[in-house]
């Protein structure tokens, strides 16, 4: 095995092994989770793969999501039990084995509005989930089963509640993710069993051979340098870009693709009194309250999207429309100035053929996954949830390789941890102990724990080497500086921006985008990845300038304008090389 450290030099090294004279038994395109989960099973397979991502890891959907685990309460309604079950099967893999430092339970109050007749129909539904995740577990379930609440009970468990806002509530669990984290650790993984791994660098061409894709022809946007990729099979998990993907290799068929916009606005944990999540029925979909850390996580909205696939805008509208469904039960309504941070991420929801007169209405279409050969060399897979990439994983690997050797060779992702899994529990169990040994607080060891599990010590040895980077940073103490430090020595970090928007949250929750954090970020990046001060002036001001564009987007209500507010931000990757 190699080093699970994602450095520039080791990126520099990736590409050039994928552009030897060897080819991959598998190129894949798309740094998600889905994409990160395929180059993780093709590995663990014994297979020569690499993957490549034309931004940075995560940077898509995959780190714009919800943030939850969950089989999807929605979709029993929908009698799409099949999904339901995987899901919760999946989830409960998560928490007990896969990645249980990401993956935590959290519960959920499902309000009741009708007495009598409501309660019995939501309990068959919510006591049929809890079976599902039964079936699903290996051992004991890691949910408790719901409870049943009246209205005074909601009161104690969600005291900003509005007393007539319901009549009582069905407690039921599910978990959050650090849905940009689960991405890296994924890639991490696989590259520690010797896959390679290439951020920051676009498909341009598909290439051919006989009627048959063969391989790709990519530039490193770091250098603008172009070469080309040689495989036997190119696995598209492209997400909203599957169609350009296809269009890239000529494809006559494949999967169609709709982009459906969620957005998300975060506010201050003290903002709302409660100890527990709702979700909500809204007229276009489900809203979300869900604690998370030092704040909460509102939304989502679920519309269609037709912009810029690369940067979708938060607009005042979507700010607006969160904030008047989560009001409608909040006793203390939330106005714009409590909203300290926001995301907008796009689903890529198959279309089931023409939809025309359903294709304003992006909730009727199937979550389930797809995998296709869009023409010959070239697999498609598209759909799906978060919660279900492994399963979709697996079911690509096994399409583009056959029966046979599938059945030689069956994928091992269900029972292989992701880095920083194994010995979790030990290091939680000792955090009083290492938070004195190390004179760091129990809060911050129990932060580190979730972001990086047992690779602790990884961050802790940095610490006992240089003090310095056990300081808290100066505008969030939330994060230690040696986070910085290991991001840009571990984590794949090439910009400023990886670090603010994937490696840490300071985008969104920290008023301004985490400007006021920029300075010191910056300077420790500067260090570590050896950039001169004219570079690290750059890359600041690139950030500056992408808070800028997006802050007014955010005073827009109009897609089309925000959209055209946002591009007046210049890519990073054109600032630095240019």
């Amino acid at each position: 095995m190699t080093s699970t450290a994602l450095t520039p030099q080791k990126r520099t090294v990736a590409l050039a092994e994928m552009s030897s004279e060897e080819p991959l038994d598998i190129l894949v395109i798309g740094g998600g989770v889905t994409g990160a989960g395929i180059v993780l099973d093709a590995v663990t397979r014994g297979l020569r793969v690499g993957i490549v991502e034309a931004q940075d890891w995560a940077s898509g959907t995959s780190s714009r999501s919800s943030k939850l685990v969950h089989g999807g309460l929605r979709y029993l309604q929908q009698f799409d039990f099949k999904l339901v079950f995987e899901a919760l099967h999946e989830r409960e893999h998560l928490l007990d084995t896969l990645a249980p430092h990401l993956v935590r339970p959290v519960s959920f109050l499902y309000p009741l509005s009708k007495k009598y007749v409501e309660r019995p129909y939501v309990t068959a539904g919510v006591g049929l989930y809890d079976v599902f995740a039964r079936i699903g577990a290996r051992g004991q379930a890691a949910m408790p089963f719901h409870r049943h609440y009246s209205s005074s009970g909601v009161l104690e468990e969600f005291p900003d509640a509005k007393p007539d806002a319901m009549i009582g509530a069905i407690k039921y669990w599910d978990a959050t993710v650090d849905d940009a984290r689960l991405t890296l650790a994924l890639v991490r993984t696989a590259v520690q069993f010797g896959a390679y791994a290439a951020s920051r660098t676009r498909v341009d061409e598909l290439t051919k051979s006989g009627g048959r894709v063969d391989g790709a022809i990519v530039t490193d946007l770091e250098t603008g340098q172009q070469q080309t990729i040689k495989a036997a099979v190119v696995i598209a998990a492209a997400g909203v870009w599957t169609e350009e993907v296809q269009d890239r290799a000529g494809a006559q068929g494949g999967l169609k693709v709709l982009a459906s916009k969620g957005v998300h606005i975060v506010v201050p944990r003290e903002r709302i009194a409660g100890t527990t999540g709702v979700i909500l029925q809204t007229e276009k979909s489900v809203l979300f309250i869900i604690p998370w850390s030092r704040y909460w996580i509102i939304g989502t909205t679920d519309t269609p999207y037709h912009q810029d696939l690369t940067h979708p805008v938060v607009t005042k509208s979507d700010i607006d429309y969160i904030i008047e469904h989560a009001n409608v039960i909040l006793d203390r309504p939330l106005t714009r100035e409590d909203v300290i941070g926001s995301w907008a991420g796009l689903r890529p929801l198959l279309q089931p053929g023409t939809l025309g007169e359903d294709e304003a209405s992006s909730t009727k279409v199937s979550r389930e996954h797809t995998v296709t050969e869009a023409t010959p060399g070239l697999i498609t897979i598209a759909g799906g949830k978060l919660t279900t990439y492994r399963v979709m994983a697996q079911d690509a690997v096994d399409f583009a390789i056959g029966a046979e050797r599938a059945k030689a060779r069956p994928s091992l992702t269900e029972k292989t941890p992701l880095l920083g899994a194994v010995g979790y529990e030990t290091y939680q169990r000792r955090a009083d102990k290492i938070a004195a040994h190390y004179d760091v607080s129990r809060f911050m060891i129990d932060h580190m724990l979730h972001r990086y599990g047992a690779l602790l010590p990884e961050l802790l040895d940095m610490v006992a080497e240089r003090p310095d980077l056990g300081r808290p940073l100066e505008a969030t103490p939330a994060y230690l500086r040696a986070e910085i430090a290991y991001a840009c020595t571990n984590e794949g970090v090439l910009h400023l921006e990886d670090i603010m928007t994937t490696r840490t949250r300071l985008t969104y929750e920290m008023r301004g985008q985490g400007r006021a954090a920029v300075p010191e970020i910056a300077a420790i990046a500067a260090e570590y990845l050896d950039w001169d001060d004219a570079r690290r002036d750059a890359e600041i001001a690139a950030y500056q300038a992408r808070c800028d564009a997006e802050d007014a987007a955010a005073q827009l209500s109009d897609e089309e304008a925000a959209t055209a507010a946002r591009s007046e931000a210049t890519e990073v990757t054109d600032l630095i090389t240019n």
